[in-house]
């Protein structure tokens, strides 16, 4: 009772989405390091930004998709079982595979935090230049590469709701195909459930309860994007730190 079944499952739904996290920004960076070393381009345009993290996205599935499952199984189980009871349930039932269920689907949800990254780092290149011909017109050298708290909360807000007006179609009609035909054999495909969805409620009935979709998203997001820009800044001063007082060489 009380505010506790709220709560179900949170310690590994936190974990599922720390890990995601660090493991898409980690693979996202490698990837993006690569490009650039083939290529020769520092100027990642925006089709590439986006394959890029399409590929970084489906990086941390093999490794976040068995916890998310776990954490479903948690919040459903009217027994309050243990999380290593229900994943001993789910491997004597199903095998690995059934950590894996539904992994077809990211083949287009892969693409929510692909646009989400790619906005903001597109609208911050954007927002840096800018700067950047700002300063060099009042005559100043010295300019700050990095965008400012504020800055990066409300940048990954806009990001966040671009990248969920987009894809919500498709994530509700995934949610309402689950909820609707259960395990039955002869089911729609989700495009048909977009269609049916638009014939029964126009554009409303594609978007119908997005607004605690978008209450969720949008500040995890925000929060995220100004943290990441903070540890960055932090990051990048204790590496330059030590070189800029390490003497050139030869210097007396």
């Amino acid at each position: 009772g009380g505010i506790t079944p709220f709560y179900s499952g949170v310690v590994t739904s936190a974990i599922q989405s720390a890990t995601e996290k660090a493991l898409y920004f980690f693979a996202y960076t490698f990837l993006k390091n690569g490009y650039v070393d083939i290529t020769g381009i520092n100027n990642i345009g925006t089709a590439s930004n986006l394959v890029l993290g399409c590929m970084a996205e489906w990086a941390h599935l093999p490794v976040t998709l068995p916890i998310d499952c776990v954490t479903t199984a948690i919040q459903t189980d009217d027994k309050n079982r243990g999380a290593f009871v229900l994943m001993a349930n789910i491997l004597s039932e199903k095998g690995i595979g059934g950590f894996y269920k539904g992994i077809q689907a990211y083949t287009v949800l892969c693409l929510k935090p692909a646009i989400q990254y790619t906005v903001y780092e597109q609208v911050k290149k954007i927002v840096i230049t800018a700067r950047r011909v700002q300063a060099k017109t009042h005559g100043q050298r010295d300019v700050d590469d990095t965008l400012s708290a504020a800055e990066a909360f409300f940048l990954g807000m806009v990001a966040r709701i671009v990248a969920t007006m987009l894809t919500y179609p498709y994530l509700r009609a995934k949610v309402m195909l689950q909820s609707t035909y259960g395990n039955a054999k002869v089911k729609p495909t989700i495009p048909q459930m977009i269609v049916e969805q638009f014939s029964h409620g126009g554009v409303w009935g594609l978007y119908q309860g997005i607004g605690p979709e978008l209450t969720r998203g949008v500040f995890s997001a925000a929060l995220m994007m100004m943290v990441k820009e903070r540890i960055g800044v932090v990051v990048r001063a204790l590496i330059d730190g030590p070189a800029r007082e390490r003497p050139m060489p030869g210097a007396e």
